[in-house]
This record gives C-alpha cells, sequence and structure tokens, in this order.
C-alpha cells in the first residue's frame, strides 16, 4: 500500500512537452492543490494514522448539516473533494488542521508518481471490447456467432458456471492507479504536474497523486537479498 503523501486534483487533458535534448514526449496536466488539511488520524486515538485533505470548493446550500459542521469544526471553508491518505505517523505530526499543502510542498520534478482517478465508463460491453476476446472466424459455417463468448460452463461436473469467468458486462467506471510514472515538469505557481503518459479518468476528472512507492520498495527488497548473500558467504 501507498504510504507517501500525495495532493487531490483534476485532470485537465493532454498535450506533447518539448525537453532539454529537444524531444518531444506526450504528458498529461493535472491541476493539483492547494489542499488543506481537514483532519488526522492518529494511531493512539484512532488506530492508524492518516491526513484527511481537502481540495476546490464548494458551496454550503450543497452540504448536509453534518458534512458542514465537519468543515466549521476545522474552520476551513467547505471543499469539493475530501480524501483521506495513509501516511506515517511522523507525517502526520509535521501538519496541522488548517494547514495548506502545494505542489512544491510534495513533488519534484523527475520523481515517479502514482495516479489514482476513476475510469471512463464504457457502459454494457462484450467480451470483445471489455475482454479483448478474439471475433469468430467470418467463413466455414459460422453464422450469427462472430462476437460471441464461447462456451461459459460444464455440462454434467460441476454443472455450474464458474465465479469470476470473464463475460460481458458494465465495464469502466472503476477505481484505477496508473503506478511509476515520470514527473516530466511542473508548475508551482499554477500548481500544475505534468506526468508522461495517460492518466485515468475524463476531463476534468477528480484524482490523487501520491509519490510513487515501487522504486522504494524495490531498493529494499535488492538491500535484502544483498545482506542474505552476504550472510550465507559468512
Amino acid at each position: 500500500m501507498n504510504r507517501n503523501l500525495g495532493l487531490i486534483g483534476r485532470k485537465m487533458g493532454c498535450t506533447q512537452l518539448f525537453l532539454e535534448n529537444g524531444n518531444v514526449v506526450q504528458v498529461t496536466v493535472l491541476e493539483v492543490g492547494p489542499c488543506t488539511v481537514v483532519g488526522k488520524r492518529t494511531p493512539a486515538k484512532d488506530g492508524y494514522s492518516a491526513l484527511c485533505l481537502a481540495w476546490g470548493e464548494r458551496p454550503e446550500r450543497l452540504l448536509a448539516r453534518p458534512v458542514l459542521g465537519q468543515f466549521k469544526k476545522a474552520n476551513v471553508k467547505p471543499a469539493r473533494v475530501v480524501r483521506e491518505l495513509r501516511v506515517p505517523e511522523d507525517v502526520t505530526a509535521k501538519y496541522e488542521v488548517g494547514q495548506q499543502l502545494a505542489v512544491a510542498d510534495v513533488f519534484q520534478k523527475g520523481e515517479l508518481v502514482d495516479v489514482t482517478g476513476t475510469s471512463k465508463g464504457r457502459g454494457f460491453a462484450g467480451v470483445i471490447k471489455r475482454h479483448r476476446f478474439n471475433s469468430w472466424v467470418a467463413g466455414h459455417g459460422t453464422h450469427e456467432y462472430f462476437r460471441h463468448s464461447g462456451s461459459i460452463g460444464q455440462n454434467m461436473t460441476p454443472g455450474r458456471t464458474y465465479p469470476g469467468l470473464r463475460m460481458a458486462g458494465h465495464m469502466g467506471a472503476c477505481r484505477v492507479t496508473t503506478v511509476g510514472i515520470r514527473l516530466a515538469d511542473l508548475d508551482a505557481e499554477q500548481g500544475l504536474l505534468m506526468v508522461r503518459g495517460a492518466v485515468p479518468g475524463h476531463r476534468n476528472a477528480v484524482v490523487v497523486v501520491r509519490k510513487s512507492h515501487r522504486r522504494a520498495e524495490a531498493r529494499q527488497q535488492l538491500a535484502t537479498a544483498k545482506a542474505a548473500a552476504g550472510a550465507k558467504k559468512k
């Protein structure tokens, strides 16, 4: 699980970026922050450590009274999105309720990040579009069966269809995380991040950007393997 600090924002769209060596890379522009700390979770009180971050603005008339009371208790303006990010206890201790986090406080150019968002909804889709099945051969007796899935179960034993079988159904509109993509550039004044490649979601979709944990895990596994190999040699 990623326990690095991050920010909330929205996906603006895709463009291209010219690097210093003249190469062109495709990037996705994300507008993130500033995010306000509206709550803290501590191991002593809640059993885990986390920061509750709020992003955007929302009129008070659109909020229920219990939700509005939470913002008034934290003495912050009502926000559009609130997310709870699991972080280590020492990171939680650095921030207080009401404090704001900007792009320059969290991210640096060239590092790896993880972007979480909701993928585009595709509605009800067949097995070819949803699971990339091959279509049937258009000939030699194939009749009205070009995009079907084929057999889905057994007759006598076990006499049922196994759970989780890939079939037609609702496609997209689910939580997706793109892991380990490079942060090509950033604009701290405007709060923009330019990440290489694609990011889940449509334009203006809400995303959560966090520092990637894959490289740290790989380094830790490599160090553990080296230590084990050195112990065997001794």
